[in-house]
């Protein structure tokens, strides 16, 4: 029993170091700025209040399907934010694309994924999770139409949000800004040798430097700062913590045992994958190594097709996000959107699985 033990805490160590040393200076660092300057610089009413049932679909469902890029939360975040859109007035398809999509597409986790899990899957997982959060929304608008009918009534006495102010500084100040901390990201996680990478990392942060100094406010920068803080202080601990574990765990159950359930494309594994994710609850990001280490992806264990469903059902659904849904919306819709999520998932993974051969 001890030897166990101590063998299970040697492998959690060991997949522990293995994601620090691989994954986190030249992935998860820019990547936690990145999501920091997304919170402080784009401001969330200018996408909210185009969520009416009345807003054109083109940029109603545009806008929220690719919230997770812009907003950068997790799947206890949206849920708070996804109330408040039913308060506010917002249709149901807009509001449940909004819903899925703000996890779904989160910029850490869309780039963590291409990194630790390979660019196929993750450009797969970016793009599925768009598709898939419109047909959500557009299947939930089609069946609950009643609901979108009360709320044009509503609407009608509810207050407009107010816009966001005018940026001062040009206009090209910010785009080139965010433009150059990607860059720094895609150079440092380039499979390139660092005598390279540095002098091109370098030139990058001396031009946001100079960007930071000259064209934005002391508070924007340390408000940036903050927001990249709590991001940082919110994930990181429960990514350490969740990783060690699945090393543990993986020394008790190892990634072979479900190669029955998740080896091939088939649309059983595919479904089975998706209705997995459904019911488990992960943590922002920790279901890149859950993926990885417990069920083998990296080590050939577990196939595409099936992956690419977890990662799809289990950031935007779980049994605990269900129940308090169904509080928000009732059970009836949440149910239905339960539902929809494991299906197109499922669907969305056999597809992926049949391109992969």
């Amino acid at each position: 029993m001890i030897d166990a033990l101590i063998g299970s805490l040697l492998l959690g160590w060991e997949t522990l170091a293995g994601y620090l040393q691989e994954h986190v200076v030249t992935c998860l660092v820019p990547a936690f700025f990145i999501a920091g300057a997304i919170a402080t610089f784009i401001k969330k009413e200018a996408i909210l209040k185009y969520f009416s049932p009345d807003s054109p679909k083109s940029i109603a469902y545009g806008l929220a399907s690719v919230s997770g890029t812009v907003l950068a939360v997790c799947s206890c975040t949206i849920l708070p934010m996804f109330a408040g859109l039913f308060k506010r007035g917002s249709g149901i398809g807009p509001a449940t694309t909004f819903l899925y999509a703000g996890p779904a597409i989160n910029i850490l986790a869309i780039v963590y994924t291409a990194k630790v899990l390979g660019f196929d899957l993750g450009i797969a997982r970016a793009v599925f999770a768009i598709v898939m959060s419109v047909i959500i929304g557009l299947i939930m608008a089609t069946l609950f139409r009643s609901y979108d009918t009360e709320t044009r009534e509503r609407m009608k006495l509810a207050p407009s949000v107010p816009a966001g102010e005018k940026p001062e500084r040009p206009g090209w100040v910010v785009p080139l800004f965010f433009v150059l901390l990607v860059g720094i990201l895609v150079t440092a996680t380039a499979q390139v040798d660092w005598m390279i990478k540095f002098p091109l990392i370098y030139a990058m942060t001396l031009v946001i430097a100079y960007l930071l100094i000259y064209f934005f406010e002391r508070d924007e920068v340390t408000e940036w700062g903050y927001e990249t803080w709590d991001l940082t202080k919110k994930i990181f601990p429960i990514l350490l913590v969740g990783t060690f574990a699945l090393g543990m765990l993986a020394f008790f159950l190892p990634p072979e045992s479900f190669r029955p359930f998740f080896g091939n494309n088939s649309i059983l594994s595919t479904l089975l994958a998706a209705i997995v994710g459904t019911i488990l609850y992960m943590p922002t990001l920790l279901e890149v190594p859950v993926i990885g280490t417990t069920f083998g992806y990296t080590s050939g264990v577990m196939a595409g097709g099936p992956a690419l469903s977890l990662l799809l059902s289990g950031p935007s659904v779980s049994l605990p996000s269900l129940l308090v849904l169904s509080r928000i919306m009732g059970p009836k819709k949440t149910v239905t959107y339960a539902v929809l999520v494991i299906i197109i998932s499922a669907v969305a993974g056999y597809i992926y699985g049949l391109f992969l051969g």
